[in-house]
Parts: structure tokens; C-alpha cells; sequence
């Protein structure tokens, strides 16, 4: 380099750098912007009288050795980070940080507990099995029921068979609020019960039991960054750092030091030792207590893989990998238990184990028990707390919500009018929110395009400033507002107020909450008695986002979302229909995919043989029935507002051929469900003859109306948008897929000859 570039561009100059570092080193130096941090590990700690390390020490192997007696009758599950994650687990229940009532499990005042390793089964279901086979020993057990089924150790050689213990983690089981399995879910859905609780003056914490690997999974990072903004201190992680994922060490595609993917975000991180009960417990007892500033807390407790699993200890192959049944039963001698070890006589093996847990055990885990217990305040007290913190709101939820019979007047849209059914959204969440104390509402940073901001404004957006707040801002996060808003809504509040949640993004996009989603809908089907109700607005459906080009045409979301059971797919065809199926939706307390367009559609004109709004909450009516004219029949099934509207224009010249009955579809699935229990009714609004002579008109996805038609007529006469559409306006885009008034009579009649 010339010494002219050296002067005008020092840095340049291979002494450039040098030379600036000794004269501006802080030029040099980057400091994190975490939280607090505290590392436990190796620290000389006090002794903690009510932890007696040494009974803990044999509790921790006795569930080791129930969870790899499991494993190996199952020889299916996941003992790696199982047997990694005992000492947390069972420290957890006896440190006196935990809130936990093991003879009423389902407590309202209990804290929450989320698996986001939900793998981890084999762990889970030998913890319940200890402290239910201690209750029963002491002749303590409570009953059993469907709302919360018990696990002893019997029915571990049951282990992921029919009828015997779950493969992952299920709620309906003690010590687990929702049901996991899915990489990366648990943060959200702690970071939602812990929400939840707090914004309704309560202090009941979420723990969440993690493993390393998670923090891979984008949707942790949502999570975690929305959490420490939110300054959810009752929100602690106890993560099992071992290092490991299925297919080997995580620092393959981890590079930065591991506390950087916590602390950066702003949480505070607490290292420990994971088979150290004694820095467990300090490190939980801090994190309950609120370590450092009013952030969510990790404990990242530093462990072995697969301990104490043989060969495959410290191995990533232990993530799910049974040892061959010899290698078990060395292992299992090796802790102590001289189990018979027959082949496929599992049972025997586990009460070996069960002989190992002698009285004083049962006494010692008994008495930690009773003290987590009384860490749960009655649900009388919790429930004034409540009231006392929610003064001046309707203490009501959603199950008490009903139609007015005169609607008021900001949910009524003028016939003739072209309104955006977003715009009937935006009323109705608004209203639900003035007449409903646990209704929660929040966009992927598209409150401006969606339009939940008047619903969000009526108690305020979440914050630190608002703990009390309503409307919940998620960033672009859309697999993290999912996940949390669906934990939300599978919760129930001390008093049984049962949470509602509203999460919207744009049609196109609800194929990233699908999982969350999934996960919730496996959740209801197993426990109904967390069944969560909550709405998807799914935004901008159709081809009227056009000018944003093909990324935003809602097109062919709804495919999936039809797939799911227990959840259905709503699309009204005007502003008032959008009104009256949100109320019904509501009323059924079934979740739904709800889709609303961006432009004004036409507000029906009702009357003259066109039936009320509120037909639409059959999923089908009759807009226009047979004139009985004589000549050959013509039944149009038509979805979407703007397809209607478009069709009515040509309807004169079809009926100068053909006798003409439309047929306004809102919701194939509610019709669907209309014909097996009111077969009478859907006979006479669409009766099997009529399938005959379909033609299907759709502004999306044609899979929609396959319910209308007959199978040979799938493609013949049923139209959608089947393609990538471009760059345009709504109305050149309807024209170019032939569904302006023009195209949509080119299609009836190429369609019928």
C-alpha cells in the first residue's frame, strides 16, 4: 500500500489496526447487555437442613432405574437426556422453590410446568411413579380420573404401549401443563402460562425443563427475547446443558459460547452443577425468588448425557437409543439393583427397584411433598386477588359469553355498503374485549394491516409498565405468538375462568403457527379438560392482496388447516356474516382459523329469500333458491365475498338457460358437521340431489368445496386460484385467474356444456 492510501486509509495499513488499539483499546472491547449472572459451580454452599443430599442421592437412582427399566421393556424411548435430568427434577420437588400439591395435582394455585424436552417420557413418568408409589405407601393416593390420570410403577412395563404410559409428554398426567413432544415449543408455552398468571395479580411461576439443543429451534429465540422484554420474572428455565442433540455434540451448529444465546437476550443465567442437588436447589431457590433484575431466569445445569446408561453415557447416541438388554442389566447391578433381568419380564425388574425405596425415604420425599404443598394458597384467596387486581373489569370469560339479542349498533355493517370483513373483526374483538376480563389479543407486527388495535387499546398492551395488559405485541414471531397464545388458552384460572386468545397474521403466514397449533389441538383431544378455545385471524385471505405480489395472496393456507381435527375454518362472506360466526364460534368453544379479506366486500342485502347473517354459522345456505322454472338445474357453491359479488352480476344471463339456486359457502367443515347431526336441515338447504348439478367457485384453494361436490367432479366443475398469481390490483388479479363477472361465466359454462 502507498503511503498516500496508509494516511487516507490507516485501517488499511497493515499497522493501521495497531496503532489504533494502543490509542483507542475501548475501540476494541465489547461488553454483553445481559441481565445478572451467577455461576454455582464447585462453590462452597452452606448445607440446606430440609435437603438431605444423601436421600435424594438414592431417590435419583431409583428413578434412573425405573425410567431404564421402561426403556428397555418398551425398547422404544429416549433415556439420554431422561437420565440426565433426574437430579433436576427430583430436586426441584424437594428445594421448597416449587409449588406443587402431589394429593390435589391439578390445584389452581399450583405452579406450572412445561416439558419442553417432552421426549424426556421415560424421566416423567418415573418421577410420577415415585412420588405416587410414596403416597401410596403411606396410604395417601389420591383417586384417579380423567382429568389427571396417575402413573405407579406397575404400569411403567407398560411404557409406550396401548393403554400404558405415554411416548411423550401429555398433560393429562401430574407435574405437566401441556402435552410436548415437538422440539422448541416449551419456552412459548411457559412464557404463556407465566403471562397469563401475572397479568391476573397472580405470582404462580412456570418452570420449564429444557434441553440444550432447544435453543437451536428459532422459535426459542422468539421466546426468550419477548420474555425478557416482558420482564417475566416467574418464568424459570432448567435447562440440561449436556452438550448434545440426536445427531451429536450441538457445538456443530452452535459456535458462540453457549450463555450467549440466553444472557445477550437479557436473561439471567445461573450456571450449575446438574447432578448437584445442593447448587441446584440454592440456584432454584434464587431463580423463585427473583435473581437479579425483574427478568426471566435459566439455570443452565451442567450434566452427562445418558448418566449412569452404560456405554452410551456422555454420548449423543444415548438421546434415543436403548441398550441391547444385556448391557441394561449391567447397568442397572451397576446401580445397585440386582434385578433378575429376564428378557421381556420387565415387571420383575421394576420391583426390584421398588423394594429399594425403604421407609425413611418414603418418609423424607413424603415430608418435601407436604412442604410443596403449602407453598399453594387456597383458590378462595387467589381468586380475590384476582378480582382485587381486575377492579372495574367484567370478571367473566368467554364460556359465559353470549349473543345480545339486539346486537350493538358498532357490530351491525349497512346492507349495500362495502366493508372489509377486517373491519367486523376489528369490532367484535373490541367488544368481546370490554364484556370479558380474560380475553388476550395480539398481532405478528401487523396490528396496523389486521387491525386488532382497538381491542388491544381497551386495557393496554402487556408490558412491564402494564402487567395487567390485554393486547400482547409479539414482534415478527408468528411460531412463538402461537404457541404462548395457545398455552393461554389451555389454562384454567383459579375460580375456572377459562382465557381466551386472538392471534393474527396474514392468511400466507399461518403456515408457520401450524405446529403450535398441532400441538394444541393433540393437547385438547387427550385432556378435555384443557381444551382451548382461541381464534386465528387469518388475515388478507384471497387474491386481495395483490399489488404485494404472490408472497401475501392468501391462497392455499387453509389446505392445511382443513387437515387438523378439532379445529375448523371460517369464511364469512360479508361483515355481518364475520359478526355472527365469531359469536358462534364462541358459543361452540371450538378453535377456528378465521379469515378476513383487506378490501370492502358488499354487506348483503337480506330478505326477499335471502336468509339472516346468522345462516352462515350452518357452514352453507341458500343466498338464491330454484325459481322451479322448468329448466335445467344450476347449483353454484360459491366461497368468498368478492365471488359472490361477481357472480351476481352475470346471474340474468344464466338464467335465461338455467334454473339457478346459490348455494353461500362459510364453512365446509360446520356443514359438514350441520349433516351428521341435523341431517333434516342440511337436506333442505342442500340436499343430495343437488350435488349433481355443482359447480364449485372458490377465490383460493379448490379443496375447499370438494365436500359439495361429487368425486368425478372435482376438477371439472370445481374452480379455484391454482396458481402463483403476480404483482397487480385485486381486480386485475380476479381477472387474470378468470374470476371477474366475465371469467367466473366462462368457467359455468365450460363447466356445463
Amino acid at each position: 500500500m502507498s503511503a498516500a492510501l496508509a494516511v487516507k486509509y490507516p485501517l488499511l495499513h497493515p499497522e493501521g489496526l495497531t496503532a489504533l488499539r494502543s490509542t483507542e483499546p475501548a475501540r476494541f472491547q465489547y461488553q454483553s447487555q445481559g441481565a445478572a449472572y451467577l455461576n454455582l459451580r464447585g462453590l462452597s454452599l452452606e448445607a440446606l437442613p430440609e435437603l438431605d443430599e444423601a436421600r435424594i442421592a438414592n431417590l435419583c437412582r431409583v428413578v434412573r432405574g425405573l425410567l431404564f427399566s421402561a426403556v428397555d421393556g418398551a425398547q422404544s424411548g429416549h433415556p439420554g437426556g431422561s437420565s440426565s435430568k433426574v437430579e433436576q427434577l427430583v430436586t426441584l420437588l424437594c428445594c421448597g422453590a416449587f409449588g406443587f400439591d402431589a394429593w390435589h395435582p391439578k390445584a389452581a394455585g399450583r405452579d406450572r410446568v412445561v416439558w419442553s424436552a417432552g421426549h424426556c417420557s421415560p424421566l416423567f413418568h418415573a418421577l410420577i411413579a415415585l412420588v405416587y408409589q410414596a403416597l401410596r405407601r403411606n396410604g395417601e393416593a389420591p383417586a384417579a380420573s380423567e382429568a389427571c390420570k396417575l402413573v405407579y410403577p406397575e404400569d411403567l412395563a407398560r411404557f409406550r404401549r396401548w393403554g400404558g404410559p405415554s411416548g411423550h409428554v401429555e398433560s393429562h398426567y401430574p407435574l405437566a401443563d401441556t402435552s410436548t413432544g415437538s422440539s422448541g415449543h416449551g419456552i412459548s408455552a411457559g412464557l404463556g402460562f407465566a403471562a397469563l398468571h401475572r397479568s391476573n395479580g397472580l405470582s404462580t411461576r412456570a418452570f420449564v425443563i429444557a434441553g440444550d439443543a432447544e435453543t437451536e429451534e428459532g422459535m426459542t429465540y422468539e421466546a426468550r427475547n419477548l420474555a425478557a422484554h416482558l420482564g417475566m420474572e416467574n418464568l424459570v428455565v432448567t435447562l440440561d446443558y449436556n452438550g448434545f442433540g440426536i445427531d451429536g455434540s450441538i457445538f456443530e451448529v452452535m459456535p458462540a459460547p453457549y450463555v450467549n444465546h440466553w444472557f445477550a437476550l437479557g436473561w439471567n443465567v445461573i450456571e450449575a452443577d446438574g447432578h448437584s442437588p445442593l447448587e441446584l436447589a440454592y440456584a432454584y431457590r434464587l431463580a423463585a425468588r427473583g435473581f437479579g433484575p425483574g427478568r426471566p431466569t435459566v439455570v443452565i445445569a451442567h450434566t452427562r448425557k445418558g448418566t449412569e446408561y452404560g456405554r452410551l453415557e456422555g454420548t449423543g447416541d444415548s438421546h434415543g437409543t436403548p441398550l441391547p438388554h444385556a448391557e441394561y442389566v449391567d447397568a442397572m447391578h451397576k446401580l445397585g439393583f440386582a434385578i433378575p433381568g429376564v428378557k421381556g419380564e420387565v415387571a420383575n425388574d421394576i420391583q426390584v427397584v421398588v423394594n429399594a425405596i425403604d421407609d425413611a425415604d418414603i418418609v423424607y420425599l413424603t415430608g418435601r411433598l407436604r412442604a410443596a404443598a403449602v407453598r399453594i394458597l387456597p383458590e378462595a384467596v387467589l381468586v380475590e386477588r384476582m378480582r382485587t387486581s381486575l377492579a372495574g373489569r367484567p370478571i367473566r370469560d368467554y364460556t359465559t359469553m353470549q349473543r345480545p339479542a339486539e346486537l350493538p349498533a358498532e357490530l351491525i355493517f349497512g346492507e349495500g355498503e362495502s366493508v372489509p370483513t377486517r373491519k367486523a373483526s376489528e369490532a367484535w374483538f373490541a367488544w368481546a374485549m370490554k364484556n370479558n376480563a380474560f380475553f388476550y389479543v395480539g398481532a405478528g407486527d401487523l396490528m396496523k394491516s389486521i387491525l386488532t388495535g382497538k381491542a388491544e387499546s381497551v386495557y393496554g398492551i402487556l408490558s412491564p409498565s402494564n402487567e395487567l395488559g390485554r393486547g400482547i405485541r409479539f414482534g415478527i414471531a408468528e411460531q412463538n405468538m402461537a404457541m404462548m397464545s395457545c398455552a393461554m388458552a389451555q389454562d384454567t384460572l383459579p375460580g375456572g375462568f377459562r382465557p381466551m386468545t386472538a392471534f393474527a397474521s396474514y392468511g400466507v403466514f399461518t403456515c408457520m403457527m401450524a405446529n403450535s397449533i398441532r400441538m394444541t389441538l393433540i393437547n385438547s383431544a387427550v385432556n378435555p379438560a384443557s381444551n382451548a378455545f382461541f381464534i386465528v385471524l387469518a388475515a388478507h385471505d384471497g387474491p386481495e392482496t395483490g399489488e404485494d405480489g404472490p408472497t401475501h395472496h392468501g391462497l392455499f393456507w387453509m389446505s392445511l388447516f382443513t387437515a387438523y381435527p378439532g379445529i375448523k375454518v371460517y369464511k364469512p362472506l360479508d361483515a355481518n356474516e364475520a359478526v355472527e360466526m365469531l359469536f358462534h364460534a364462541v358459543q361452540r368453544r371450538e378453535p377456528v382459523v378465521f379469515s378476513v379479506v383487506r378490501p370492502g366486500v358488499p354487506v348483503l342485502r337480506r330478505g326477499e329469500g335471502v336468509p339472516a347473517a346468522r345462516a352462515a354459522t350452518d357452514g352453507a345456505y341458500v343466498f338464491r333458491a330454484f325459481r322451479n322454472n322448468g329448466k335445467p338445474k344450476l347449483v353454484l357453491a360459491i366461497s368468498g365475498g368478492q365471488v359472490l359479488a361477481n357472480t351476481l352480476e352475470i346471474l340474468a344471463d344464466l338464467e335465461a338457460t338455467r334454473d339457478v339456486k346459490i348455494l353461500a359457502v362459510t364453512s365446509p367443515q360446520l356443514f359438514e358437521e350441520l349433516r351428521r347431526e341435523n341431517p333434516e336441515k342440511a337436506a333442505q338447504i342442500f340436499p343430495d340431489e343437488d350435488r349433481a348439478h355443482v359447480v364449485a367457485l372458490h377465490n383460493g384453494w379448490r379443496g375447499f368445496l370438494y365436500p359439495f361436490l361429487l368425486p368425478a367432479d372435482h376438477t371439472a366443475r370445481n374452480f379455484g386460484m391454482d396458481e402463483f398469481s403476480r404483482s397487480g390490483s385485486p381486480s386485475e388479479i380476479y381477472q387474470d385467474a378468470g374470476f371477474d363477472a366475465p371469467g367466473i361465466r366462462e368457467k359455468i359454462l365450460s363447466a356445463i356444456g
